[in-house]
């Protein structure tokens, strides 16, 4: 029958005996043998290239000299570590159970006094522990005792008792002559690293911040930019003689860590109040005996310095003649003398009296200016020891 459709050519289908099939199998098993071998030799090659490489270390570029500032760094490091100490502490504290056991309270750092195994520190780095123990460059740790604390300026000294082969005090410097600008240094253990060391700079100088007791101020400390973080309280500040200049103990960080602004007790203070401690277990605070009336009682009678309240008997005051308040016949209260200088330096509120006072030691005469009914009169009074 013809087809419809003429132009269109049956397809033929190949026989089963064609031998196309074979041979394109044939061709594409012999391609993959081929490449399988190809392969495995570019590995073999690139695997014995990569195992008989000669690499060798690199060249070490060469540098010239260390700087001067690098050189001092390091002298001054190595100079005062062996004086800086690793102080830790414990308080005992009672569980949930009530069994007793050790809790750590903190850790600090603290600097070599002398040879008789004094170390001092801050106060508030041993403030409500039980023990303590100080831990020399050398890693050998002894047990500390207390030895007094001056808790208005933030000092404490302890003493161990390790060979005086292994202490080295520190090299003491002046804190009067400092200048804004000049280097600083400051060694102490920040979180527990020991023997870390800062740089930086004195920032300024004259600042006042508050001490451990409530309502009084340390005056005259030193700010710097030198990295202060929570242990390095107690330890050295040092200027580039690696000297001692201060002792490192508050950072100005709502996140308690440095943040470039850290203060440190002047020497100075530190070589005064040192010693009454070593000798007296406290510091020995001239005085003239006499109570004085609260700053907000003389600011709610529009009154600028310090009221004396009372005399006490045989006191320096009273052997000056100083007056306190006294009641007239109708019980109202007569205003006796008021404190307004001091050698001459004004004297507004009551911490003025003390800061100025404490610049002097026991048996110093200083001259009082005092308000007494209106006039002013000066009087010259014996310095005496007062608690």
């Amino acid at each position: 029958m013809r087809s419809e459709y003429p132009w269109v050519q049956p397809v033929r289908r190949p026989s089963s005996t064609s031998p196309i099939i074979p041979i394109l199998t044939l061709v594409g098993a012999v391609a993959l043998v081929v490449g399988g071998l190809f392969l495995w030799r570019a590995y073999r090659h690139w695997t014995s290239a990569d195992r008989e490489s000669d690499a060798q270390p690199r060249a070490i570029t060469p540098r010239a000299d260390l700087t001067d500032l690098e050189k001092t760094n390091i002298k001054i490091y190595k100079l005062a570590k062996p004086s800086v100490v690793h102080i830790t502490t414990r308080s005992g504290g009672h569980g949930f159970d009530l069994n007793t056991e050790e809790i750590r309270e903190g850790t600090g750092s603290g600097f070599i006094w002398d040879l008789e195994g004094h170390v001092v520190t801050n106060f508030h780095v041993i403030k409500g522990a039980e023990t303590a123990r100080v831990t020399l460059a050398d890693q050998s740790g002894y047990a500390a005792s207390l030895v007094g604390a001056a808790p208005d300026r933030d000092l404490a000294v302890l003493r161990i008792n390790a060979p005086k082969s292994k202490l080295r005090p520190i090299d003491i410097g002046t804190s009067d002559d400092l200048q804004v600008g000049q280097m600083v240094y400051a060694i102490g253990n920040p979180f527990g690293l020991d023997q870390t060391l800062t740089t930086g700079v004195v920032s300024a100088l004259g600042r006042e911040i508050a001490s451990v007791r409530p309502g009084v101020t340390i005056k005259n400390v030193i700010q710097t930019d030198a990295a202060i973080n929570p242990g390095n309280s107690g330890g050295p500040l040092l200027d580039s003689a690696g000297r001692l200049i201060g002792v490192n103990t508050a950072i100005y960080s709502p996140s308690k860590a440095s943040a470039g602004i850290g203060f440190a007790i002047p020497v100075d203070e530190v070589n005064r109040v040192v010693p009454q401690l070593i000798n007296h277990r406290k510091v020995i605070r001239p005085g003239i005996g006499v109570t004085l009336a609260p700053d907000q009682w003389a600011r709610q009678r529009s009154i600028e310095g310090a009221v004396i309240v009372r005399v006490l008997p045989s006191s320096p005051a009273a052997q000056a003649g100083l007056r306190g308040l006294r009641q007239d016949m109708r019980g109202e209260v007569i205003l006796g003398d008021v404190i307004v200088a001091v050698n001459g330096k004004p004297v507004k509120k009551v911490n003025d009296l003390f800061t100025l006072l404490s610049n002097y030691k026991v048996g110093d005469k200083v001259t009082l200016t005092i308000d007494r009914d209106g006039q002013r009169e000066d009087v010259e009074v014996t310095l005496g020891e007062v608690e």
